[in-house]
């Protein structure tokens, strides 16, 4: 700690001390005796050495981390930072290189992680990098090189196979969590962190979203189908928690296991909870469901991504386009 001394300037308490820079600072002191200067003292320097030596990126993730806490992301991170505090706890955002996130990258995809999982863990660098600069703990939000977004996946079920995936044995919660995921055409997080305060049996709606300011990714207020109504209301008069889905009088706080045994059972390949989300966008756009309703149903803040990523699965689309391109046509009228 270095050398200081307290004195008073208008009437107030100040303190003055020398920094390792060798420039005098003074700051005023919010204290009524000479005592609690002396403690407000102290704290101001350390705080004010620790904003000069920077706060390392490990600091950064777990105050972010607390902020969100109660919310799925603060698990996840949690899980995320025990691989990527090798290479980014120690330093500090603006020793954050290029190269060195081209190294994770690479280091990752010797594990055998896709590079989905690699695109979501660096984003969420970038997040506490922005969210760092927005409360003024950093000056500037370093760049975070991330791998090529994956293409959306392709895969969803027909008429045939969600009826084989709803028929096969299963525990009822992980039963209830697949028709919620298919009736509400919401994430798996959003499932899971459902309470019953937000099934309005009256009002037949379900809101996926945990407060007003968030987390609202892919989350909405969506209508309560008869099917889901019929689930919920046997579900409702056995539950032991506040959440819809429960097992064993607990919160769940995975399906993984008991879907992946369910889709093996119905002889589903490559299908995971996020693919019933896209099973009933596709299922709405085939149907003819204009755009803007199938975002407002998949939580998307407008319709460019919907579009971006099922318009082709739309009945007519581009089929005007396609009469335009028939070439045949024209010769014969000329």
């Amino acid at each position: 700690m270095p050398e200081y001394r307290i004195g008073r300037l208008n009437g107030r308490f100040v303190v003055t001390w020398w920094g390792d820079d060798g420039k005098r600072r003074r700051y005023r002191l919010d204290a009524q005796s000479r005592t609690e200067a002396e403690g407000a003292a102290l704290d101001l320097i350390r705080k004010e050495r620790a904003k000069a030596a920077g706060h390392t990126n490990a600091e950064l993730w777990q105050l972010y981390r607390e902020e969100k806490k109660g919310r799925r992301i603060a698990t996840t991170m949690d899980f995320e930072w025990r691989v990527m505090q090798a290479f980014f706890g120690h330093l500090r955002p603006d020793q954050v290189t290029i190269d060195l996130c081209r190294a994770y990258t690479a280091a990752r995809r010797q594990m055998g992680k896709k590079d989905g999982t690699i695109w979501t863990e660096l984003g969420h660098l970038r997040t506490v990098f922005v969210w760092a600069e927005r409360r003024k703990l950093i000056a500037f939000a370093p760049s975070v090189e991330r791998p090529a977004k994956p293409a959306p996946k392709e895969r969803w079920l027909t008429d045939a196979e969600i009826q084989r995936l709803l028929a096969v044995p299963k525990e009822h919660h992980i039963h209830l969590a697949i028709l919620l995921l298919l009736g509400t055409a919401g994430r798996i997080g959003a499932i899971l962190d459902l309470t019953w305060d937000r099934v309005d049996f009256d009002g037949g709606k379900i809101n996926l979203r945990t407060a007003e300011i968030g987390p609202r990714k892919g989350r909405a207020v969506v209508p309560m189908n008869d099917g889901l109504r019929a689930a919920l209301t046997v579900a409702r008069g056995a539950a032991l928690t506040d959440h819809v889905v429960e097992w064993a009088g607990s919160p769940v706080a995975s399906i993984k296991t008991g879907f992946r045994k369910a889709c093996a059972d119905a002889k589903l390949a490559g299908v995971t909870p996020h693919v019933l989300r896209h099973t009933a966008a596709v299922h709405l756009v085939a149907a003819g469901v204009p755009m803007q309703k199938v975002a407002q149903y998949l939580g998307h803040s407008n319709t460019f991504i919907t579009e971006r990523v099922y318009g082709r699965y739309a009945p007519d689309h581009l089929r005007e386009e396609a009469a335009i391109l028939d070439f045949t046509t024209r010769a014969r009228i000329a």
